[in-house]
């Protein structure tokens, strides 16, 4: 360095002279230079962004697996395999996302059992070459695509578990279940999803007309309802076709066991694929619905408890099984407490659910039918109680009105609907214009027939009787044998005969064999006002829900059945103890529908830690709650919730609290109410909330004021103005033993006054206490703030040397920035003077050598001279 800067130093000519004259220090500056330029560019290029490539992606499934792992996104690639089979599954994923890393192994699982059948191809979406990623606008991950041929995609959006999976490839497989016989069509219509079921017969012609569209049906409504809860059959054979009234090949039938079955109506309803579908799932039974939420905090389960009281019913489910008697007990179970008008075909479906099959004659043949529409047929009544017609008068009429739906002009109803009671209603409205029925009293009773207004084909009768007013129970109780009575009318010129039916609010049948009261399920849902709706829940996915409502979160068998009223915020839970049969489940809804249920409301609580009574702050529980209600102390309690950070933020407040009550007349609590349901007299609607027992006084418990702020100061005078006051001054105090005795009034006034004596030197005690421990508190924090006043002087003197440190800083990097560029300046002219004295020297090397060899070349002659 000595040695550059005395070069630096010397003026230009001599520089180039003397680097002239030793070339070694010429080589030695330019490497130096070279050197100082590279480390200046290192320096510099460290400030810059530095972007490392993609790592290239690698096989997200094993190299011997039955999945075609397409782990560079080759979308293009994917759909050229995918014409060379009838059945492929794609998985789409993400290599990083953890769902797809889950459900890597149950896709696997099911590839292992139908690689023979289905392809399974797995597909890189998130590569940024692929493909896939350029085509596909995924917004999460996996995502399960299945091909039918030239049908699809159908996305699968149900559980990542390989048995949900594999049940949906196999729908997809085989979207249609033959029926050959007259027992698989009874499995098929009483199972407890809802069926359609499509007549074609094959002996013309291998493909007759609509069976295709009907095939395309049952795969758009996999498209539709991922969780396929409709089933889609075919018949092939007349006679069976015949036990559900279907004639014509190419009908398409909707079962249901309540409500009314459809035919497909080909002239109002262009017989196509979608349309099949959207037919038969807006027209579709569901009194008994899967529950399937996705994830833990979905809205699924919320939204439909609000709906109404629900029986949730947890079950381990298998979807591959065919045969699951569980099942089948609780499809019994809804069946028959959703059977209000005692359908025949209801009642088929419940033999063959108890294995015991009804004769052919009498289960679904065509005389059966017809006698099913007769039955049904029978008129839904309401008996009226009309007024009497003149003050002077004692005489009632009664009226049973029955309305009489004929619906030979509706092809697409199998069977006639139920009873509504707005026909009933515009039927009395309709008889009340048009007839005035006054008669006297009179044993006779008179029919009429009538149309109604809203349709041609519909109406009503109405049979009436005038009767005492006096006698009105026993006239109700004679109705029962009214019941028996056939009433001939007119109708349109038609004479028809029919028996009449009592209003089903009377919880009473045409068949009188079946005794419908509270104690008997059948049809419970029209007989209550606590209507239940019915859901399932497969306990091996989502038993954290279960738990949550009170399940054992260690139970070996996971069944739970759970009541939930989310209107009033109450549950019921089955005992475990009680195994969950049929004969437990219904007694389970009978207990609930009584009036008076003697089932009681179930608190969820955590579990009760003992140590917990060891803390300054005790905690409660649900089970541990009732101690605080006979506790011997004055109890605080504080309501809160690990979500709540106002509670948080005020637990140093509580815990002052807690030191300054004396421990033997106090206690201060918290109950966590995320966990733990108290009875609705002591649950609160905001948090924190801040409730006063006083002791033996524990029913008048005071709510801490909204509007005052919670501080040390404001909870002691709150708990002081409402803590316990002694009645009667204590007798083993000795200065009462030495007072003279005094009258009755007197000795009262006086206990009286010691007794609000004590209170008050009580409460100055108290106070002073509070005051004494304040006012070191106060000092404490005095002393804490001018600590921090000299913290923060001394802070702002360091962050004023540092900013001239800062600024002297600044000042010599730019003064040394300045001058390496000056540096660099004369470098550079180095480097150009260095040329050309290189140049030169080169040039004087060539001349002194000539000039040598010229001089060798004379010296021989000079000395022959």
């Amino acid at each position: 360095m000595q040695g550059m800067q005395s070069l630096i130093r010397l003026p230009g000519k001599r520089l180039l002279s003397h680097m002239a004259r030793r070339p070694d220090l010429l080589c030695g500056a330019i490497a130096l230079i070279c050197a100082f330029i590279i480390a200046i560019r290192f320096t510099c290029s460290r400030a810059k962004d530095v972007i490392m490539p993609t790592k290239p992606p690698v096989n997200f499934f094993p190299s011997m697996s039955p999945v075609v792992d397409l782990y560079r996104g080759q979308w293009d690639y994917a759909e050229v395999i995918r014409r060379d089979s009838e059945i492929t599954l794609f998985f789409l994923y993400a290599p990083w996302c953890g769902q797809s890393i889950a459900a890597r192994e149950e896709v696997e699982a099911v590839a292992s059992k139908l690689a023979d059948q289905v392809l399974f191809v797995a597909v890189n979406c998130w590569w940024n070459q692929g493909k896939c990623r350029k085509q596909k606008q995924l917004f999460y991950f996996p995502v399960i695509y299945l091909y039918h041929r030239s049908f699809g995609p159908i996305e699968y959006k149900g559980p990542m578990v390989a048995a949900y999976i594999e049940k949906f490839v196999r729908r997809v497989m085989m979207p249609l279940l033959y029926i050959p016989s007259r027992t698989r069509l009874l499995d098929f219509i009483s199972h407890y999803e809802p069926g359609v079921l499509g007549y074609f017969e094959f002996n013309a012609s291998p493909q007759p007309p609509g069976y295709l569209t009907f095939f395309i049906s049952a795969l758009h409504s996999l498209k539709k309802d991922y969780i396929g809860t409709v089933r889609f059959g075919v018949i092939t054979d007349k006679r069976i076709a015949k036990e559900i009234s279907l004639t014509d090949p190419g009908s398409v039938y909707l079962h249901r066991n309540l409500n009314t079955s459809l035919v497909y109506p080909h002239e109002l309803m262009n017989f196509t694929a979608p349309n099949i579908c959207a037919w038969a799932l807006e027209h579709r039974e569901t009194f008994l619905q899967w529950l399937r939420p996705h994830g833990g905090k979905s809205l699924l389960f919320n939204n439909e408890l609000k709906k109404g009281s629900a029986l949730v019913l947890f079950i381990p489910f298998n979807p591959l099984l065919e045969n699951q008697p569980l099942l089948a007990d609780i499809t019994e179970v809804v069946l028959k407490y959703n059977n209000c008008n005692t359908s025949e075909v209801a009642d088929y479906i419940l033999q063959h659910l108890r294995h015991a099959d009804p004769p052919p004659s009498k289960a679904f043949s065509s005389d059966s039918v017809t006698q099913i529409r007769t039955h049904l047929k029978y008129l839904c009544c309401n008996t009226v109680l009309f007024p009497h017609w003149h003050s002077i008068s004692r005489t009632h009429n009664v009226c049973e009105l029955c309305i009489n739906q004929t619906l030979g002009v509706k092809p697409s109803s199998v069977k006639v609907p139920q009873c509504n009671f707005f026909e009933i209603e515009a039927a009395l409205n309709s008889y009340l214009r048009e007839q005035a029925f006054t008669h006297v009293i009179t044993h006779t009773v008179e029919c009429s027939n009538f149309l109604t207004f809203y349709s041609p084909f519909n109406h009503y009768t109405a049979c009436c009787r005038t009767v005492n007013r006096d006698l009105i129970s026993s006239t109700i109780l004679e109705r029962l044998s009214l019941q028996t009575l056939d009433f001939s009318f007119s109708s349109n010129g038609k004479t028809h005969k029919e028996v009449l039916v009592p209003h089903i609010e009377e919880s009473r049948s045409v068949d009188d064999n079946i005794n419908l009261n509270i104690t008997n399920i059948m049809g419970l849902r029209c007989r209550t006002n606590k209507t239940l709706n019915l859901y399932l829940i497969d306990s091996n996915l989502f038993w954290n829900f279960a738990v949550r409502l009170g399940a054992s979160e260690y139970a070996q068998i996971k069944e739970f059945a759970v009541i939930v009223n989310l209107k009033e915020e109450t549950h019921y839970i089955l005992d475990e103890k009680q195994k969950l049969l049929k004969n437990t489940i219904e007694t389970f809804i009978q207990n609930f529908s009584m009036p008076y249920s003697p089932i009681r409301r179930h608190l969820v609580g955590s579990p009760t830690n003992h140590q917990l009574d060891e803390r300054l702050i005790l905690e409660v529980t649900t089970a541990t709650f009732p101690n605080i209600l006979a506790s011997t102390k004055d109890v605080v309690l504080i309501y809160y919730a690990p979500w709540c950070g106002f509670c948080a933020a005020l637990n140093h407040i509580f815990i002052r609290l807690a030191r300054l009550l004396p421990e033997n007349d106090f206690t201060v609590a918290r109950v966590n109410v995320a966990r733990n349901d108290l009875p609705w007299e002591f649950m609160v609607d905001y948090l924190p909330t801040i409730l006063f027992f006083p002791h033996r006084r524990k029913d008048k418990s005071v709510k801490f004021p909204e509007d005052l702020e919670i501080t040390v100061p404001n909870l002691l005078r709150f708990i002081l103005q409402y803590s316990t006051l002694p009645s009667v001054a204590d007798p083993s105090d000795p200065e009462m033993k030495h007072r003279p005795k005094e009258g009755p009034t007197e000795h009262g006034q006086v206990l009286h006054l010691e007794s609000e004596i004590q209170r008050l030197r009580a409460e100055i005690v108290a106070l002073r206490q509070a005051q004494d421990t304040l006012a070191v508190r106060i000092s404490e924090a005095q002393k804490d703030e001018h600590k921090l006043k000299i913290e923060k002087q001394t802070l702002e003197e360091n962050n004023r040397a540092l900013l001239l440190h800062k600024n002297h800083l600044q000042a010599l990097y730019e003064y040394q920035t300045k001058q390496l560029g000056e540096i660099a300046e004369k470098l550079e002219e180095l480097a150009d003077a260095s040329e050309t004295l290189l140049t030169e020297n080169a040039l004087l090397k060539l001349l002194v050598t000539s000039m040598e060899e010229t001089l060798r070349n004379n010296k021989p002659e000079h000395n022959d001279r």
